[in-house]
C-alpha cells in the first residue's frame, strides 16, 4: 500500500463518524483510532497488545473516603477468554495479585490472539466479563485496585 492510499484513509476516517478503523491485507496491517482521552496501547508482533488500564473518574466512598478505582478495559472488539484453552486455568481470578506485565486474558479479534498484559502491580478486584464474552472496544475487563 503506497503513502497516498494511506494519506487517503487518514482523510476518510477524520472526516467520518467511525472510531476505529481496521485494514489488514498480506502484507500490512494499518489500524486508526480516533479518541477523545485515547488508552497507552502498542501493538508488538502477531498481534499482541498491550495496554494500560484506564482510571474512571473519582467517586465518593459512603464513609466520605475517596478510593481508586481502576479498570482494564478492552483494546480491540472481540472475544474474551479467561485461559489460553479450555482446561487450563483462568490467567487471574478475584484476589489475585498481578504484576506488571503479567497476562491477565486473552482477546480473540479477526482468528488472532491477543494477550492483554496488565500495566502495573495491582489486585484484581472484579472479573467483570464472562469466558467467549464479546466484548466491545473500551469495555471494562476487569475492575483492580493498585498495590
Amino acid at each position: 500500500m503506497d503513502l497516498e492510499k494511506i494519506e487517503g484513509l487518514v482523510k476518510i476516517i477524520e472526516n467520518s463518524s467511525l472510531k476505529q478503523f481496521t485494514y489488514k491485507d498480506d502484507s500490512v496491517k494499518i489500524v486508526m483510532s480516533k479518541l477523545d482521552n485515547p488508552p497507552v496501547v502498542a501493538s508488538g508482533a502477531f498481534g499482541q497488545s498491550y495496554m494500560a488500564p484506564q482510571e474512571p473518574k473519582e467517586s465518593a466512598v459512603e464513609a466520605g473516603e475517596e478510593e481508586e478505582k481502576l479498570f482494564i478495559t478492552s483494546p480491540i472488539v472481540g472475544t474474551f477468554y479467561s485461559a489460553s484453552a479450555p482446561d487450563v486455568p483462568a490467567y487471574v481470578k478475584v484476589g489475585d495479585r498481578v504484576k506488571r506485565g503479567q497476562t491477565v486474558c486473552i482477546l480473540e479479534a479477526m482468528k488472532l490472539m491477543n494477550e492483554i498484559q496488565c500495566d502495573w502491580d495491582c489486585e484484581i478486584e472484579a472479573v467483570l466479563v464472562s469466558n467467549e464474552q464479546k466484548v466491545e472496544y473500551g469495555q471494562p475487563l476487569f475492575r483492580v485496585k493498585r498495590l
